[in-house]
């Protein structure tokens, strides 16, 4: 990302940017403390924002209403006494669900096996856009086998990627797996 030193390391995410990603450095900690997991913050709308926080459990269960709401007053308690965002907005906080987004370079090798749809900021081999069945991660770049064959995409490149809704990642959200790959 443009703004690193040299030699720095590559981001590891791409969960949220602007002032959704100064909200994820504020309530970060707080949720990884309770046994959360920012997957994606976004701030959309102008007349009355809405700020999305999407998280998960560290444990990767299944999201439930409770922690839910477990989250939302954690992140309302912190929101009132930093208040980053002026005026008003509506605060909503979801799971990922099944063809969830793929915020996070490890989850390239978490649902390896999985059909996904990955953007580019910029063409690679003359195409932004690619579709394919994922085989996780090779140095800094997500590996990807579509009907053209295996491409390696630099995770720096990725504008935004996500599961496809498929019978077989159905399947594996049905049989309690959270949607990813059992390594056994």
């Amino acid at each position: 990302m443009s703004g690193a030193p040299v030699g720095a390391a590559a981001p590891r995410s791409k969960t949220s940017q602007g002032k959704a990603a100064e909200v994820e450095r504020l309530v970060a900690p707080s949720l990884a403390a309770m046994g959360y997991e920012i997957v994606r913050v976004q701030l959309s709308g102008d007349r009355r924002p809405c700020l999305q926080i999407m998280a998960e459990r560290q444990d990767n269960a299944d999201m439930s209403v409770e922690d839910c709401a477990e989250v939302s007053r954690m992140v309302s308690a912190l929101l009132d006494v930093e208040d980053p965002i002026q005026g008003s907005y509506r605060l909503e906080i979801s799971s990922p669900g099944i063809d969830r987004p793929l915020t996070r370079f490890n989850d390239f090798e978490r649902f390896a096996g999985f059909e996904a749809r990955v953007e580019l900021t910029v063409p690679r081999d003359g195409r932004r856009r690619f579709r394919g069945r994922l085989l996780g991660t090779k140095g800094e770049a997500i590996r990807l086998e579509t009907t053209e064959g295996e491409v390696e995409l630099p995770f720096a490149l990725v504008q935004k990627a996500k599961l496809l809704l498929t019978d077989e990642l159905l399947a594996a959200a049905g049989n309690g797996k959270g949607g990813h790959r059992n390594p056994d």
